[in-house]
């Protein structure tokens, strides 16, 4: 239909017009097009390679958050490619001004946004609320260690617990003690699983696995940790053990992804040390509500984590102690997550899958229960019996 208005205006005027509209809305439905190949491109293995396991969201609320966005992207694009494009272009052409006017307040709050976000320090992803207990602190190498020396205390899923950290930042079991670097150790090293978030220190893997061989556990896990953060702190701590018994760590393909990052500082593949490299605080933002990884960087991430790992077996086995990757496993494994994990914990890694039930979490928190983490202590605890009567 042509617009009334059109039929006062001069006919170079109103044929310019014409023309414009036209564009525009050839553009519109040219841009809603792209849309639709997008939601029909994105399918469910596209996603799972770009989109990494996440920790604190069961994979069917992951998947039914991607659908739900592919299917809103789709819509959007056929509206566009639609009758939605006879509107765009009747605004574009009509009110150019306004237009030009929101993409620039656009630009301006982003920049705005920016510049209030500078204000606050910028925290790692691994590291975002700097209250939370156990009590972290800034480390030059490591981007952050546990407080030294002090006692905190969380509520966490309706329970208090007591988080006791010695000098040397090793979970104990209580205040005033602490680890004998002097006798037979086992030591473990991981991040918030590993050292019992939500957990009661004699429920802890550690102290579980400690008790059931009779030997001494140091419990070296850093919350937020990723992988090559933690072998980089068994590189520093193990030293000062005088006699270790094993070296334990832990890997998830559910926290992969703190091994991407590098907003903290962070090894590669050839196990180099790089300086943290924040990015725009807008940009992190971005990432944190839309993980978007691409192929070369999760590559990249697989052959470090794969070097990472080894390298902490080598470690161990320079003390003369073996060395042990659990990998718990909650459920049915998808396929996308073991293609990830054999990805990387190869056969040249000594570890151990541990399944688990899918509700042996705590309540509202994810983390594994006292019965999840007495299953992973007892196969540990079974592996390494065997590896010792070898």
């Amino acid at each position: 239909m042509v617009d009334p208005s059109m039929l006062h205006a001069p006919r170079p005027v109103r044929t310019e017009r014409i023309a414009g509209r036209t564009a525009v809305e050839v553009a519109t439905a040219i841009a809603g097009l792209v849309l639709v190949a997008v939601a029909l491109g994105a399918n469910q293995r596209w996603l799972d390679r770009h989109f990494l396991p996440s920790f604190f969201l069961p994979r069917q609320w992951y998947v039914r958050i991607e659908t739900i966005v592919r299917v809103a992207i789709g819509v959007a694009g056929a509206l566009l490619a639609s009758a939605a494009r006879h509107d765009v272009a009747r605004l574009v052409t009509r009110a150019p001004r306004l237009i030009v006017s929101a993409a620039v307040a656009a630009a301006l709050a982003l920049a705005a946004g920016e510049l209030v976000l500078q204000r606050f320090h910028p925290r790692p992803t691994g590291w975002l609320v700097p209250e939370e207990e156990p009590r972290r602190q800034p480390d030059a190498r490591l981007g952050w260690v546990l407080a030294p020396s002090r006692v905190g205390r969380g509520l966490v899923a309706g329970r208090t617990i007591e988080y006791a950290v010695d000098r040397a930042g090793y979970r104990v079991p209580s205040a005033g003690t602490a680890v004998d670097t002097e006798r037979p150790t086992i030591i473990f090293g991981g991040e918030s699983v590993m050292f019992g978030e939500g957990l009661r220190w004699d429920e802890t893997i550690p102290a579980q696995v400690g008790a059931m061989l009779g030997v001494q556990s140091a419990n070296l896990a850093v919350h937020g940790y990723g992988t090559d953060q933690v072998y980089e702190r068994l590189r520093q701590e193990l030293p000062r053990f005088r006699r270790p018994v094993a070296v334990v760590t832990l890997f998830m393909t559910a926290i992969f992804g703190r091994n991407l990052d590098d907003d903290r500082p962070y090894l590669d593949a050839d196990l180099a040390w790089h300086p943290a490299q924040p990015a725009p605080r807008i940009v992190s933002l971005a990432a944190l509500l839309v993980p978007y990884r691409r192929d070369e960087t999760v590559d990249a991430g697989v052959a470090t984590t794969r070097a990472v790992l080894r390298a902490t077996v080598e470690l161990a086995r320079a003390r003369g102690a073996p060395a042990l990757v659990v990998v718990p496993i909650f459920g049915l494994e998808d396929e996308s997550e073991r293609a990830l994990r054999r990805r990387i914990v190869d056969a040249g890694i000594p570890s151990l899958a541990v399944t688990l039930d899918p509700g042996w979490r705590l309540a509202w928190n994810l983390h594994p229960n006292a019965r999840a983490a007495h299953a992973i202590a007892a196969a540990v605890a079974e592996r390494l019996e065997k590896s010792q009567g070898q």
